[in-house]
């Protein structure tokens, strides 16, 4: 059963912004959609899906990402086959509106899983991917954040802003990504980000590492996650959801319900996740305030979509 299910973060996403995260994912599982109602793969539906949200500034990925403590933008993004476990990552990339595109241009065109840094930048121009400026890519208060800091001679990232914290429910967590299923029974995940607000340069959260943000197993499910990358790492958030569905016969739902609650048990930790399991059936769980979702499948008429 064809089937696409997408994610735009868990957090205390305010009332002002929740009719935006609706509407981004609608859009994003329609895009995704359109791919496989006209027989397309499930790893092209997964990234136009995320390179759709990834132009979206609504999201903390592509446009829109989070700046962190020096004023720069440096974002994540994996994208995962599930028939051949052919996996691609990028980490701390700048000036790339689609980290998606080259997450995926390193699974298909490199022998590696995950470059990083300027590695990725090089890599990017050997395969002629568009760069632009990170104008292009600051959006609303990130935007307005970044000018403040821009103003201030020397500045060094230890001042303090104002705002959420950095770890917890109420942190921005607006991670996308996604899980399809297409008509041959493959199976494809892919995770975008622009990390947390206020980062300390250079670090990598959950969102390229393959197990962690992303995963996919054609005869077992997909997966992708959402939150507070340094616990969602510490319990391999996205392959403990699959294995759930593969080890303990569990639907989507509970393997779902089981991965946030091992998330919050063993690390302390807050977000959510989305799956897929190799019929098509959707699962998703998060233990946020809020998660912004959707999905659609062959038994439905059209989209669902919920913050």
């Amino acid at each position: 059963m064809r089937s696409i299910i997408v994610h735009g973060g868990a957090w205390d996403i305010p009332d002002d912004a929740v009719e935006n995260h609706h509407q981004g994912i609608l859009e994003a599982v329609s895009a995704g959609w359109e791919i496989l109602h006209r027989g397309g793969t499930a790893l092209d539906a997964v990234e136009t899906a995320i390179r759709q949200m990834e132009e979206d500034p609504t999201y903390d990925a592509g446009r829109g990402s989070f700046v962190n403590a020096i004023g720069d933008v440096e974002m994540d993004a994996s994208i995962m086959d599930g028939a051949a476990l052919e996996v691609g990552a990028v980490a701390a990339i700048q000036d790339i509106l689609h980290p998606i595109t080259l997450a995926r241009r390193v699974m298909e065109r490199s022998e590696h899983v995950l470059l990083v840094s300027e590695g990725a930048m090089r890599f990017a121009r050997e395969q002629d991917i568009p760069f632009c400026t990170p104008e292009d890519l600051l959006v609303g208060r990130e935007l307005e954040r970044w000018r403040e800091i821009r103003k201030i001679p020397d500045y060094s990232g230890k001042i303090a802003f104002s705002g959420v914290p950095e770890t917890g429910m109420n942190a921005p967590g607006d991670t996308v990504g996604c899980v399809a299923l297409d008509e041959r029974g493959n199976l494809a995940a892919g995770t975008s980000t622009g990390g947390t607000p206020n980062k300390y340069p250079g670090r990598v959260g959950d969102s390229p590492i393959i197990g962690s943000g992303t995963y996919a197993l054609n005869s077992v499910g997909g997966a992708s996650t959402t939150g507070w990358g340094e616990s969602i790492m510490k319990v391999v958030l996205a392959k403990s959801v699959v294995d759930g569905i593969e080890l303990l016969d569990m639907s989507p739902s509970a393997a779902a319900e089981r991965g946030i609650s091992q998330l919050r048990d063993r690390a302390d930790g807050y977000g959510g996740v989305i799956v897929l399991d190799a019929r098509g059936e959707p699962g998703v769980a998060w233990n946020t305030p809020r998660m912004a979702r959707g999905w659609m499948n062959e038994k439905m008429k059209e989209p669902f979509a919920a913050v």
